[in-house]
Protein backbone atom coordinates (compact mmCIF):
# COMPACT_ATOMS: atom_id res chain seq x y z
CA UNK A 1 0.00 0.00 0.00
CA UNK A 2 1.43 3.08 -1.09
CA UNK A 3 0.72 6.40 1.48
CA UNK A 4 1.94 9.86 1.60
CA UNK A 5 1.51 12.34 4.23
CA UNK A 6 2.23 15.87 5.02
CA UNK A 7 0.92 18.91 7.47
CA UNK A 8 -0.08 22.61 7.11
CA UNK A 9 0.05 24.93 9.10
CA UNK A 10 -2.60 27.52 7.85
CA UNK A 11 -2.58 31.16 9.14
CA UNK A 12 -6.53 31.81 10.44
CA UNK A 13 -8.74 33.83 12.29
CA UNK A 14 -10.27 32.96 15.39
CA UNK A 15 -13.54 30.83 14.47
CA UNK A 16 -12.15 30.53 11.01
CA UNK A 17 -12.46 27.06 10.56
CA UNK A 18 -15.47 26.61 8.94
CA UNK A 19 -13.69 28.44 6.05
CA UNK A 20 -10.43 26.41 6.00
CA UNK A 21 -12.63 23.44 5.01
CA UNK A 22 -14.38 24.77 2.50
CA UNK A 23 -11.61 26.22 0.49
CA UNK A 24 -9.82 22.45 1.28
CA UNK A 25 -13.11 21.23 -0.42
CA UNK A 26 -12.74 23.35 -3.02
CA UNK A 27 -8.95 22.25 -3.57
CA UNK A 28 -9.67 18.87 -3.31
CA UNK A 29 -12.44 19.06 -6.35
CA UNK A 30 -9.54 20.65 -8.17
CA UNK A 31 -7.74 17.79 -8.17
CA UNK A 32 -10.48 15.75 -9.32
CA UNK A 33 -11.59 13.97 -6.06
CA UNK A 34 -14.92 13.05 -4.74
CA UNK A 35 -15.94 13.62 -1.20
CA UNK A 36 -17.14 11.00 0.25
CA UNK A 37 -17.18 12.10 4.06
CA UNK A 38 -17.14 15.50 5.25
CA UNK A 39 -17.82 16.47 8.70
CA UNK A 40 -16.56 19.04 10.89
CA UNK A 41 -12.95 18.54 11.45
CA UNK A 42 -12.56 15.22 9.07
CA UNK A 43 -13.01 15.16 5.38
CA UNK A 44 -12.18 12.23 2.72
CA UNK A 45 -11.99 12.48 -0.78
CA UNK A 46 -11.51 9.88 -3.31
CA UNK A 47 -10.22 9.69 -7.21
CA UNK A 48 -12.88 9.12 -9.48
CA UNK A 49 -13.77 5.92 -11.31
CA UNK A 50 -12.72 5.00 -14.62
CA UNK A 51 -9.13 7.30 -13.96
CA UNK A 52 -7.45 4.14 -13.39
CA UNK A 53 -7.38 0.95 -12.10
CA UNK A 54 -9.21 -0.24 -9.02
CA UNK A 55 -6.06 -0.66 -6.84
CA UNK A 56 -4.53 2.78 -8.20
CA UNK A 57 -7.24 4.73 -6.96
CA UNK A 58 -6.45 7.04 -4.64
CA UNK A 59 -8.00 8.43 -1.11
CA UNK A 60 -7.13 11.32 0.46
CA UNK A 61 -8.17 11.75 4.36
CA UNK A 62 -7.81 15.40 5.47
CA UNK A 63 -7.87 15.77 9.62
CA UNK A 64 -8.20 19.29 10.65
CA UNK A 65 -6.28 19.30 14.11
CA UNK A 66 -9.03 21.86 16.08
CA UNK A 67 -7.55 20.53 19.59
CA UNK A 68 -4.30 22.17 18.60
CA UNK A 69 -5.60 25.50 16.79
CA UNK A 70 -4.72 29.06 17.81
CA UNK A 71 -6.32 32.09 17.34
CA UNK A 72 -3.56 32.48 14.20
CA UNK A 73 -3.22 28.99 12.69
CA UNK A 74 -4.42 25.77 12.50
CA UNK A 75 -2.62 22.39 11.51
CA UNK A 76 -4.18 20.41 8.18
CA UNK A 77 -2.96 16.98 8.36
CA UNK A 78 -3.32 14.95 5.14
CA UNK A 79 -2.59 11.43 4.12
CA UNK A 80 -2.58 10.34 0.86
CA UNK A 81 -3.37 6.40 0.18
CA UNK A 82 -4.09 3.96 -1.78
CA UNK A 83 -3.69 -0.36 -2.49
CA UNK A 84 -0.66 0.10 -5.18
CA UNK A 85 2.82 -1.09 -3.79
CA UNK A 86 5.01 1.70 -4.22
CA UNK A 87 7.21 -0.57 -6.13
CA UNK A 88 8.40 2.83 -8.27
CA UNK A 89 9.85 6.31 -6.83
CA UNK A 90 6.98 8.65 -8.85
CA UNK A 91 4.07 5.96 -8.76
CA UNK A 92 0.83 7.28 -9.36
CA UNK A 93 -0.41 7.57 -5.67
CA UNK A 94 3.04 10.06 -5.20
CA UNK A 95 1.97 11.84 -8.38
CA UNK A 96 -1.61 12.47 -6.90
CA UNK A 97 0.27 13.27 -3.77
CA UNK A 98 2.38 16.00 -5.61
CA UNK A 99 -0.85 17.35 -7.19
CA UNK A 100 -3.05 17.64 -4.19
CA UNK A 101 0.16 19.32 -2.36
CA UNK A 102 0.78 21.83 -4.73
CA UNK A 103 -2.77 22.91 -5.19
CA UNK A 104 -2.82 23.65 -1.65
CA UNK A 105 0.42 25.36 -1.56
CA UNK A 106 -0.82 27.12 -4.86
CA UNK A 107 -4.13 28.26 -3.26
CA UNK A 108 -3.78 31.93 -2.67
CA UNK A 109 -7.42 32.15 -0.53
CA UNK A 110 -5.09 31.40 2.59
CA UNK A 111 -1.72 31.41 3.92
CA UNK A 112 0.67 28.78 4.91
CA UNK A 113 2.33 29.41 8.00
CA UNK A 114 4.30 25.77 7.80
CA UNK A 115 4.44 22.52 5.60
CA UNK A 116 6.07 19.15 6.75
CA UNK A 117 5.93 16.19 4.44
CA UNK A 118 6.63 12.38 4.98
CA UNK A 119 6.68 9.36 3.40
CA UNK A 120 5.69 6.63 4.64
Amino acid sequence: MARYTCSFTVATVADDVEFLRQLLNQVLHSCHLDIQHDESDYMMARERLGQVSFSKLVKVEALIDKTNATNSATRVNLIVKNEELPLQIDNHCYQMFNLVKQAIVDNCQWQLVETAVESI
